[in-house]
């Protein structure tokens, strides 16, 4: 729960961890003061929006201009830079379960980490960073700043599963529904918003993939021991989900593909049967004009038989043709 003066200061969370899965709050005027125990990490979570995490950031964190302007930039994507003294920023993306916004719409956390200490910033809330402090509060949490990156990134990468699973779902409702009702015409709005969310969602994990890949390969003297097996885990996570999304682009295309293939035998077929139509009645018409000529010379113009056999004579020639077309598979 914020209290009302970390509300206004733009701090979100100030947490000390205790090592052994739990935290205590902190508020924000014991920060400067505050001296940490064998064991002890502090993270502080920040709403970079709020001018006051601003000039904190700047005048009280102990971070140099060089890094607190790369925390501050307007638009960024996921990267690790490493820095000085074994420090690091992460800048990593998560889905964006923000009512009325779109999930592929991906949430920056920009992310300060050091051996004792955690500086996190966010613009928008994420749920990603609440799953961790509800483990804190719980008391199994992370133990050490380390784990804290680990188990903010795991966190990530779960809200990225169900949003994969879900997308996969609809598309197998259109591919089953596709299959099943030869009637059925799938929505190409709705596919095409399928492709675009695979896409830019494909556009944010595969630099996120790179950075666990990263640091799985380069440990630093602050992590756990077996932390560059959670960050390989993590990137095989991601690896996987990519295929997913690519798999999900394919398979959008193949429907539409399908759909297309479909409505042009519709196509076909119709044209098909229109042009049998008129090839039935071509002759008929030639006929039935010849006849109706206002001129003198018609035959059978002065006989009470001749519409009787014009009748006949046009019978005759329907018959004939149908058992041509009969004769050549047409019908």
């Amino acid at each position: 729960m914020l209290t009302e003066d970390q509300g206004q200061s733009g701090l979100l969370h100030a947490l000390v961890l205790d090592g052994k899965g739990g935290a205590r709050q902190l508020a924000h005027a014991d920060i400067p003061s505050l001296e940490l125990v064998e064991g002890e990490s502090l993270w502080l979570h920040w709403d970079r929006s709020q001018p006051q995490a601003v000039a904190w950031l700047r005048e009280h964190s102990g971070l140099s201009g060089f890094a607190c302007d790369v925390l501050l930039e307007e638009n960024t994507r996921p990267r690790l830079l490493p820095l000085a003294d074994d420090e690091l920023l992460l800048f990593l993306r998560g889905v964006n379960l923000n009512p009325d916004a779109e999930p592929e719409d991906m949430v920056s956390l920009r992310v300060f980490v050091d051996a004792r200490r955690v500086i996190s910033l966010r613009l928008r809330p994420l749920r990603s960073t609440e799953a961790v402090i509800q483990q804190l509060a719980e008391g199994v949490g992370p133990k050490t700043t380390s784990e804290i990156l680990i188990s903010l990134a795991e966190a990530l990468t779960d809200r990225v599963d169900d949003l994969v699973a879900v997308l996969g779902e609809r598309l197998d409702e259109e591919e089953d529904r596709l299959e099943t009702d030869a009637r059925y015409t799938p929505p190409q709005d709705k596919l095409l918003i399928l492709r675009r969310q695979a896409a830019s969602l494909r556009r944010f994990l595969l630099p996120q993939r790179e950075i666990y890949g990263q640091l799985t390969r380069n440990r630093l003297p602050w992590f756990v021991d077996d932390d560059t097996d959670y960050w390989n885990e993590l990137s095989n996570r991601l690896i996987r989900y990519l295929e997913e999304l690519e798999l999900v682009r394919e398979r959008a295309n193949l429907v539409l593909e399908a759909e297309e293939r479909r409505m042009r035998e519709r196509m076909n077929r119709t044209m098909y049967l229109l042009g049998i139509i008129t090839g039935f009645f071509l002759p008929m018409s030639f006929l039935t004009g010849l006849l109706g000529i206002n001129v003198g010379g018609i035959p059978g113009s002065e006989s009470p038989y001749g519409f009787a056999a014009a009748c006949v004579l046009i019978g005759a020639v329907a018959f004939f043709q149908w058992w041509v077309f009969r004769r050549l598979k047409w019908i």
